[in-house]
């Protein structure tokens, strides 16, 4: 199924797709298949307002192969849309899903991002939970952006590496924006984004209870331990939900790119 881009639905003009893990696997899997290259955008609601606000980062998430709804504000919406089958398509979730997935399909994978040693940390813990995962490389890269040398000598190793799946965790919006960029550089069929999930499988920070995590609080989680970090992130969700109110009752329209 070459080419095989499924229907986004326009939230604040970002689309994103109306599915749930095992849908995402499946279109990976095609893709793989048919070395068909596309990128993941993993998106909850914050990044969402990042495309709102910039219009470059918009075309990227509306550019992707699969933009999944990673927050339960975004899962709520689709819902009420008429969209009963979609579910949390989480950045740790996806990339345990995935994983685990490849121990029947083989797929070799490389992670690129992290902090010092935590790309390397993550590599073990799934060994561990996986036994027989592929992991063909780790890359953590520096707080700065790479010297051209350097970028190319990145490119050239995990070209060399061959994996099926990259995983970029350098937080959004910068993982979608570096995917755009070197999509067509890197001969890796799927690119996929999940920022936090490095810090969250490697064991570097603590992930919310499930049950936190299905009533839409992950974010006050998230915020109590990093309020200094990640506060003017959250300060936007009231703006999110009033625009978001305007588009569903159709007094605003937003233009997907």
């Amino acid at each position: 199924m070459k080419n095989y881009i499924p229907y986004k639905f326009p939230i604040l003009g970002v689309g994103v797709n109306p599915i749930n893990i095992t849908d995402a696997i499946n279109i990976i899997q095609c893709w793989i298949t048919n070395r068909d290259q596309q990128y993941v955008c993993v998106t909850p609601a914050h990044s969402v307002m990042d495309g709102y606000r910039n219009p470059d980062l918009k075309k990227i998430f509306n550019g992707s192969g699969l933009t999944t709804p990673d927050g339960m504000a975004i899962v709520w919406l689709l819902r009420l849309q008429g969209f009963h089958q979609v579910r949390r398509v989480y950045g740790p979730d996806l990339m345990q899903a995935v994983c685990e997935h490849s121990l029947e399909t083989g797929w070799r994978h490389y992670f690129y991002g992290g902090a010092p040693g935590v790309a390397d940390q993550l590599s073990e813990r799934l060994h561990n939970n996986y036994p027989g995962l592929k992991v063909v490389g780790t890359y953590t890269p520096p707080f700065r952006e790479l010297t051209e040398e350097e970028d190319q000598l990145i490119i050239t190793t995990i070209n060399e590496a061959n994996p099926d799946i990259l995983w970029v965790g350098i937080g959004s919006p910068k993982q979608e924006l570096w995917m755009s960029k070197h999509m067509s550089k890197v001969n890796v069929p799927v690119l996929i984004g999940v920022g936090a999930a490095f810090d969250f499988l490697s064991g570097k920070k603590k992930q919310a209870p499930l049950w936190i995590q299905r009533t839409g609080f992950e974010w006050l989680f998230r915020l109590i331990q990093e309020p200094k970090r990640l506060w003017q992130r959250y300060a936007e969700y009231p703006l999110f939900v009033m625009l978001v109110l305007l588009q569903l009752l159709r007094i605003k329209n937003f233009e997907a790119d």
